[in-house]
């Protein structure tokens, strides 16, 4: 093979591991993901290895190693506290579940390996003894910014059809376009995204969202896939919003909101479903002005449904859901409003809040949209300098315990709840009363002395 010009800086371990399988006679390269983010001069977050070696040869040339895919030809080869995948060249039987192999079989051509690959981008190979092994137009289509898939995609997408979400991730993560017959493909096969588990899936659908391009739920969309795993969002897509606030379809508004937040995994899917329940709310008035009445409460029970079905962990959850609940409060323009603000929706969610407010105001319409500009500044504003003051905002931070209470006769359960309740109340109008003595003597009846 002609050794290409490029030249990739292959780590430490990932060289040994290279060089040992050399030393031994086998092929060895660097190979996928990590060649293609070295070109781009992006770091690899793994260095994965491909050889002619069988899975046994490569157990017995290494002191440290992991069955972590053996079925499959992989064995992870433990250099210091690192991890690396080494897979031996291999051909995969048929895709029967449209997710696996049935059976791989072990070969000794790197040609056959690669050609099993996804996308040409991903399917170029590198050792310092050979250069860059681009057998497809990798390099070119990375150049270009393309995403294609090797060889046939109907192919491709039959034996993975978690593939299909994997292209448009690419697209957002590399600001590339889908070749046309790549994404005839993906129209085609869209249904088959069924097979593919939950977990699988969310894990392309986040990478996108936090991607410097998550406008390419968009393409999930008009490729059919969105509506294997979200069909709200399809319903968002088509539902038009006449109203002088808007300006989109709330489809649209969404795709816009999630450009405008900060590339964030709670933030994004905030903006993905803040909104996810107008479709189901919509009515039209008698001037033709629509209205969602009742949105919020019904989007925030469809958000926890929705991260329920993918799998999400119960924080990640509970934070979104929190957060499409209040993306719609108004509070006052004082200290005390946002105070209470806080409150409702918890101080670690606050900040992320108003970030969503303005993710939500810069995709609407121009309608009164720097008078909402001037509204969430304010409130921002207030929010620092009482965070600043160190203003009490919670029981926690309260200057009355309940040791306190029970030191004074106040029993445990209800009745002290309350009691500490009102107290935060009156602390949350006037922070100037959060002192024990006061909210003791205010709120406690203590025995009188005989």
């Amino acid at each position: 093979m002609e050794k290409n010009t490029i030249t990739i800086r292959v780590p430490e371990g990932a060289g040994q591991v290279l060089k040992t399988l050399h030393g031994a006679g086998f092929e060895a390269y660097v190979v996928g993901g990590c060649v293609r983010d070295s070109i781009l001069m992006h770091t690899p977050q793994d260095w994965d290895i491909t050889t002619s070696a069988k899975p046994n040869e490569v157990k017995a040339l290494f002191r440290r190693t992991v069955d972590t895919g053996i079925r499959h030809g992989t064995v992870t080869v433990l250099i210091g506290n690192e991890g690396f995948e080494v897979t031996t060249y291999r051909i995969d039987g048929a895709y029967e579940d449209g997710r696996h192999p049935k059976s791989v079989t072990f070969t000794a051509s790197l040609d056959e390996d690669l050609k099993r690959r996804d996308f040409t981008v991903n399917a170029m190979a590198y050792s310092e003894e050979t250069g860059l092994i681009d057998l497809f137009g990798g390099l070119e289509d990375l150049k270009a910014r393309v995403i294609r898939a090797v060889g046939d995609p109907t192919e491709r997408f039959t034996e993975d059809a978690l593939r299909m979400m994997r292209a448009v991730r690419f697209a957002a993560q590399l600001d590339a376009v889908i070749e046309k017959k790549t994404l005839q493909g993906i129209r085609a096969l869209a249904p088959n995204l069924r097979k593919v588990s939950a977990e699988r899936t969310r894990v392309e659908l986040e990478k996108l969202l936090v991607s410097d391009h998550p406008e390419e739920m968009r393409v999930l969309y008009e490729t059919g896939l969105t509506a294997q795993f979200l069909p709200e969002f399809d319903a968002c897509m088509t539902c038009e919003q006449h109203n002088p606030h808007h300006c989109y379809t709330v489809g649209e508004h969404i795709i816009h909101a999630l450009c405008a937040v900060r590339s964030d995994k709670v933030l994004r899917l905030t903006m993905l479903l803040h909104d996810i329940g107008k479709p189901q709310c919509r009515t039209t008035d008698e001037n033709g002005i629509d209205h969602f009445h009742g949105h919020v409460a019904l989007g925030a029970k469809m958000a926890d449904e929705i991260l329920k079905r993918l799998k999400y962990d119960n924080d990640t959850r509970n934070k979104v859901v929190r957060l499409v609940s209040f993306h719609d409060r108004n509070m006052e323009d004082t200290e005390e409003g946002v105070r209470r603000g806080i409150v409702a929706v918890g101080e670690d969610l606050f900040p992320l809040l108003l970030e969503v407010k303005e993710a939500d105001l810069a995709a609407q319409s121009t309608f009164k949209a720097q008078e909402k500009k001037e509204r969430i500044l304010c409130w921002r504003k207030l929010y620092e300098r009482i965070i600043a003051r160190g203003d009490c905002l919670s029981l926690k931070s309260l200057a009355v315990k309940g040791k306190d209470l029970t030191d004074l006769g106040v029993k445990p359960g209800r009745g002290m709840g309350q009691i500490l309740q009102k107290m935060l109340d009156d602390v949350l109008t006037n922070p100037s009363h959060n002192s024990r003595d006061y909210l003791l003597a205010t709120y406690v009846r203590t025995p009188e002395k005989p």
